[in-house]
């Protein structure tokens, strides 16, 4: 709804005859109805002045964006809740966020997760008292003095453009700067809990100082609260960092450091499976595998612009000051693969060039940012890099998006993924290398293609790589945290970098396109989603062990090792459990551990020549021969059931 009223505020024309026309089914009309509302996109205030050709939206509580008032209002409650409770503590920031919302502190005696209790009691207190949040407005030099004792948020009123005018919301003793916008009061603030409480870099740099960040959840109902809460619950009986643990897939140690996960047996099993299913499948349409190092001296980074737009993230050995040479551990493989499309001049009849690689790479990401196998400093990922002519792009950019879909289907999580056209932000340019046109040429390249291919994306300002716009395929783990999967991204510059050319038809050299790719992503983090998806009962094909031989009485143990040397020998992952104890009981472990089958054998079963076959997910599926069991299990394996 696009309405022309200058000098208006939103709640006045919340209370006009045209705004209860164009709402009808708001019977109380909006004035009674609206808690905020949205101008040219922006959440706003009731008493945001409106201009001209405001594309104006009323929000009510009956809107989604409602759950966003009412938890950034409820970041203000828990606020004021500490300060009374912890009155030397230090304000940082509060914002409301996906499924709830958090406020970072500076306490001067740290609390933790027996202080909740008390902290939920006074915020159920400030609610009963239906404190009215009133908005106003002070310059930059009175709202430095309101602030003076509150050090993050004069840091924050420091950059602030000179002459603004910057808003606070006051509710009963307690006031904050804040944008808003936020509820009435704070009466409607009774259904929320504390979540957690954690530690925080100032502003996510590991360089400023740890802050206590408390995360809460608000909802308007009772019942939508008890249901979010029962969610998380489960999610937390999926989250791989505590299951993988408990399944023996991976450890980790301190004296080994933060991000460097130790695969155990069972868990490199599944990413050796995961990785030969990948490059046989890449060999399969065309991609040349390549072996490349893992450091190199920084003289290629240069080239390739990472040793100015991505050294922070490197592990750099050296000093360019005092040594000869300075070697990086590599971040990425293209500038490696590029050597080997140099390796000999190339024709138009070379491309498209494919190659491919498990490479293993390392990437120096912030403490604060460490989670299980979701975000590691070393890691492995299928990545490659295709060289083609503009008029193979099209066709090579939908063949690399059909391969990951592929994939995706594959293993199971194709109907989890979104996807996002990530950009460049032209107001940034110091991030990114090349022309305001080459970016334009290459956004306009890769929009074509993807509107072309029916890809329905949302876009990322400012989340390109500095070198080319990529379409980020993004996946949520169990806690609703959104992570890139895997990317396809569109290169035109980094070939006139390294001096890759080919020889077209009509005898002119030319730079090729690059496309940057990985078709899996990196398996770490695919092995993470894959423990949460299926709970860590992976499909047979992928289980690191696949069956579990039961003997019921010592008269059969040469028939179960008769069975375990006939599975072995099909390449079947099988496991004797011999050991004395009852059936129930090996049973009952071989489920916990999520093995897909269990083979039984007592007596009856030897005398007949035959197996008592137990599904983990159907059950008792009665005796059969086992080449019968063999064949369909093969038959399993073979096609990648889920």
């Amino acid at each position: 709804m696009k309405i022309i009223l200058p000098d208006n505020s939103v709640k006045e024309y919340a209370n006009s005859t045209t705004a209860r026309i164009v709402a009808q089914d708001i019977s109380a009309g909006l004035a009674a109805n609206a808690v905020a509302a949205t101008a040219n996109g922006k959440l706003v205030d009731l008493d945001h002045t409106l201009t001209e050709d405001t594309n104006l939206s009323i929000v009510t509580k009956r809107d989604p964006l409602y759950l966003t008032v009412l938890r950034h209002t409820a970041s203000h409650v828990l606020a004021q809740a500490i300060m009374r409770l912890y009155p030397n503590t230090k304000l940082a920031i509060g914002p409301a966020i996906e499924n709830g919302f958090y406020y970072d502190f500076d306490f001067e005696t740290p609390i933790n997760a027996n202080d909740i209790d008390k902290i939920e009691k006074e915020m159920a207190k400030i609610a009963s008292e239906k404190l009215k949040l009133n908005r106003y407005l002070l310059s930059k030099e009175d709202a430095l003095e309101k602030m003076k004792d509150q050090p993050y948020k004069v840091e924050l009123i420091n950059e602030l453009p000179e002459g603004e005018e910057i808003s606070f919301y006051e509710q009963g003793e307690f006031t904050d700067l804040c944008a808003g916008p936020h509820l009435a009061d704070t009466s409607d603030v009774k259904q929320f809990k504390i979540l957690s409480i954690t530690g925080a870099y100032w502003r996510g740099s590991e360089k400023n100082k740890m802050l206590t960040r408390i995360y809460a959840t608000a909802f308007a109902k009772k019942q939508e609260l008890d249901d979010y809460l029962l969610q998380l619950e489960e999610a937390k009986k999926r989250d791989h960092n505590k299951l993988g643990r408990e399944l023996e897939l991976f450890t980790t140690s301190d004296v080994i450091g933060q991000g460097l996960p130790i695969l155990l047996p069972k868990g490199a099993r599944v990413i050796q499976l995961l990785q030969r299913f990948v490059e046989d499948e890449e060999q399969k349409r065309g991609w040349q595998l390549t072996k490349t190092p893992l450091m190199a001296k920084s003289d290629l980074y240069k080239i390739s612009g990472h040793w100015d737009h991505y050294q922070d993230g490197m592990f750099v050995m050296g000093n360019e000051e005092t040594d000869d040479e300075v070697f990086a551990l590599r971040p990425m493989t293209c500038p490696f693969q590029y050597q080997a499309y140099l390796n000999r001049p190339r024709s138009y009849r070379d491309l498209p060039l494919r190659y491919n690689e498990t490479s293993t790479l390392f990437r120096n990401e912030a403490s604060g940012e460490m989670h299980g196998l979701i975000r590691v400093r070393q890691f492995t990922i299928s990545e490659g890099h295709l060289m083609c002519t503009p008029e193979q792009l099209e066709d090579e950019f939908k063949n690399c998006l059909e391969l990951t879909n592929f994939m995706l289907k594959t293993i199971g999580l194709y109907e989890d993924v979104s996807y996002r056209f990530s950009q460049w932000d032209p107001e940034d340019r110091e991030k990114y290398i090349g022309t305001q046109e080459q970016w334009d040429e290459a956004q306009g390249v890769m929009k074509r293609i993807l509107d072309h291919l029916g890809i329905e994306y949302k876009i990322g300002i400012g989340e390109a790589a500095f070198y080319g716009p990529k379409l980020d395929i993004q996946i949520k783990n169990v806690h609703g945290k959104e992570d890139t999967l895997i990317t396809i991204q569109i290169d035109q510059m980094l070939a006139e970098k390294f001096g890759m050319e080919y020889t077209d038809k009509d005898g002119s050299k030319k730079h090729p396109y690059i496309i940057h790719r990985t078709s899996i992503g990196c398996y770490e983090r695919t092995l993470a989603l894959l423990i949460e998806k299926f709970a860590g009962a992976f499909p047979t094909w992928l289980a690191p062990v696949q069956v579990k031989v039961m003997n019921l009485t010592d008269r059969t143990d040469e028939a179960c090792k008769e069975a375990v040397n006939k599975l072995s020998n099909a390449s079947i992952r099988v496991e004797y459990d011999s050991r004395n104890e009852k059936i129930g009981y090996k049973i009952r472990e071989a489920q916990l551990e999520k093995v897909p089958y269990m083979v039984i054998i007592g007596d009856r079963e030897a005398a007949e020549g035959k197996v008592s076959v137990r599904s983990r997910k159907e059950g008792d599926l009665g005796t059969m021969t086992i080449d019968e069991f063999l064949n369909k299990l093969l038959l399993e394996i073979a096609t990648k059931q889920i």
